[in-house]
């Protein structure tokens, strides 16, 4: 499993369970993303009132994890732009063997099972033969997931609307095939041929042979599909669109983390501010295509551009993919003192003809009080198993540029199969001994393997007196048996020379590429309530309290008594800093109207700002 990620060494444990103890990465066994976006959801499912007329297309290139139930009627495959990094546009649909909440399915077994399927809505196919209509698209087996085993396929299925029967059309079983493929199958027979087709992708997955320790077992079998076209006046080899595109997302413009505490960053933002604004994208068309960089970044709390500028147009040849760094002389700068959040926004200028929901891309660049060197989305588990293991450890390298208190340790835990990662653990601190970690400055034993809250998958765990740091400090776990921990494993950011494990008496460099899901939280003490505001400076906390909090219809506000009402309001402004909402406070708020994305609620008292909040919109 995790081939392509992991050495081979580090994998024999999962199939030898009496082996000696090793660190193991292993695949998802559930998918935060999904469960806390089907939190107070009201997805829209089923089949759509209306034949879709051709063409028919998708390159998944959406905000939404969900796949765009214009085109598609059921929502098991997971849209992403994590699990894979040779997509032919930025956003993929990964069919794997977790459901559409979010867990393994109940079917999930180490012999070959039906697991995820991704159905197109209804579609006016009443053409004759001779229009030449074919059906395209690109596979990859496994990208950064598992890879399908021999036995595991994608199956494509054609439904004749007639007969109301599925027939399979194509099917490629597990492979090592590394990059995505194009297959192009033509639709003639007549059974086909007529308003109510459909096709669907199906996956066929099973678990690894070896369950000893449920917490091992995961996620598997990933399949990622992109760039769908179904159309007339085609032929074989017509296998893409006419399109430029972004291949990837934004990644933090920090040399070094993707999230760090504000006033940290303040003291070494010279050091730490990248040169550049990374994008890479691709001419999908057959001629020399022009294409226009723009990039923009925007303040988020003070709701104003802070930073707007042109790479300028260039040619880009057909059938070509490019690595561009947008040189940048910027660092990120604001009157907050406790936090800061900038979108960063890159747009391509393309041919009127182009798609264009492939040509902007954007990234949040958060501060808040904690350093964060994952990107938030854990693509597989991390932890050390076998014999020898018990006393095990797993350590993280984090500097703070100035003398600071360590308030708590946040953890990315997986949610895991069968409940079998509830397991105790020493939560660990430690100084630096010559770029190891040293003498233990702090441990709090016996603490319970915790889910965290829906809303980020991290649970925290408060250190009541704090820790002292100052340069280099070491932050992570002791096991207490010879047992899998499980904790989130983020595969897209790769930090080499931070991570170590301790076994035998000494400690080693970790040998995987990529970062266990782990934030110190430096600063202040934290607040005890799940949801506090960040004042601006001078300001006076005005508390509210939101909640569902995914919302899809309207959000209830809780605030205190001595607030009136008159004298407060609700502005509520989406991630390019542009107002959609701004009433005056009320207990009960209609967002309905908002489109699916992630908000900033921020309350005002007598017209000034007063903290802000995160608010997920559902559909």
């Amino acid at each position: 499993m995790f081939k392509k990620i992991v050495p081979y060494l580090l994998i024999l444990n999962l199939f030898f369970p009496g082996s000696h103890a090793q660190e193991v990465v292993t695949g998802l066994p559930s998918q935060i993303q999904i469960i806390e976006k089907n939190a107070g959801s009201l997805r829209t499912k089923g089949i759509s009132a209306d034949m879709l007329p051709l063409p028919f297309f998708d390159d998944f290139s959406g905000s939404s994890i969900f796949p765009n139930p214009s085109n598609w009627s059921d929502d098991f495959a997971f849209i992403n732009n994590t699990y894979s990094d040779r997509q032919i546009t930025t956003g993929v649909a990964t069919l794997d063997a977790i459901d559409n909440y979010g867990r393994l399915y109940e079917s999930a077994a180490t012999t070959v099972f039906r697991a995820d399927q991704l159905t197109s809505q209804p579609i006016d196919l009443a053409y004759p033969a001779s229009d030449n209509i074919w059906l395209s698209f690109w596979y990859q087996p496994g990208g950064l997931g598992d890879k399908p085993e021999p036995n595991d396929s994608l199956t494509l299925q054609f439904l004749a609307p007639d007969e109301g029967i599925w027939y399979s059309v194509w099917k490629a079983e597990g492979s090592d095939q590394p990059d995505f493929k194009p297959v192009i199958i033509r639709i003639e027979d007549a059974r086909y041929l007529m308003e109510g087709f459909r096709f669907r992708f199906v996956n066929y997955a099973s678990l690894t042979p070896n369950i000893g320790d449920p917490a091992m077992t995961g996620n598997c079998d990933h399949w990622n599909i992109d760039y769908v076209l179904l159309d007339r006046n085609r032929h074989e080899a017509d296998t893409l669109f006419r399109d430029v595109a972004f291949t990837t997302g934004l990644r933090s413009l920090l040399k070094t983390h993707e999230a760090m505490p504000w006033n940290q960053f303040r003291q070494v933002s010279l050091q730490e501010m990248g040169s550049f604004i990374p994008i890479s994208y691709r001419n999908n068309d057959n001629i020399i295509r022009n294409v226009t960089r723009n990039f923009r970044i925007w303040d988020v709390y003070r709701n104003q551009q802070s930073h707007s500028f042109s790479a300028g147009a260039t040619n880009i040849d057909p059938q070509t993919s490019v690595d561009y760094k947008a040189s940048l002389i910027y660092t990120f700068n604001t009157t907050g003192t406790d936090s800061a959040l900038f979108n960063i926004t890159a747009w391509l200028i393309t041919d009127d003809f182009d798609p264009k929901a492939n040509d902007t891309i954007r990234y949040e660049q958060r501060f808040s009080n904690y350093f964060a060197f994952d990107d938030g989305s854990a693509e597989g588990g991390y932890g050390i198993n076998g014999l020898g293991s018990r006393n095990a450890m797993a350590a993280y390298k984090f500097k703070s540029f100035i003398r600071d208190t360590l308030r708590a340790v946040r953890i990315c835990f997986n949610d895991t199969y069968m409940n079998s990662n509830r397991r105790s653990f020493d939560l660990m601190v430690w100084n630096d001994n010559l770029g190891s970690p040293g003498n233990v400055i702090y441990s709090l034993e016996e603490v319970m393997v915790e889910q965290g809250p829906r809303i980020n998958g991290f649970y925290t765990y408060l250190l009541p007196d704090g820790v002292m740091v100052d340069d280099v400090f070491y932050v992570g776990w002791r096991q207490r048996s010879e047992t899998f921990l499980n904790a989130g494993y983020d595969v897209n950011t790769p930090h080499g020379n931070r991570q170590f494990y301790w076994l035998n008496g000494s400690w080693n460099q970790s040998q995987v590429s990529g970062s266990v899901m782990i934030r110190p939280v430096v600063g202040q003490p934290l607040k005890t309530t799940s949801i506090d505001p960040v004042p601006e400076e001078g300001e006076d906390i005005f508390r509210i309290r939101i909640w569902p909090n995914p919302a899809a219809g309207f959000i209830n506000v809780e605030y205190d008594e001595s607030i009136m009402p008159g004298n407060a309001s609700i502005t509520v402004i989406d991630l390019q800093g542009r107002e959609q909402l701004n009433v005056k406070l009320a207990s009960r708020i209609d967002v309905s109207f908002l489109p699916a994305g992630i908000y900033i609620v921020i309350p005002r008292l007598n017209g000034r700002p007063a903290g802000h909040y995160r608010l997920v919109k559902a559909r």
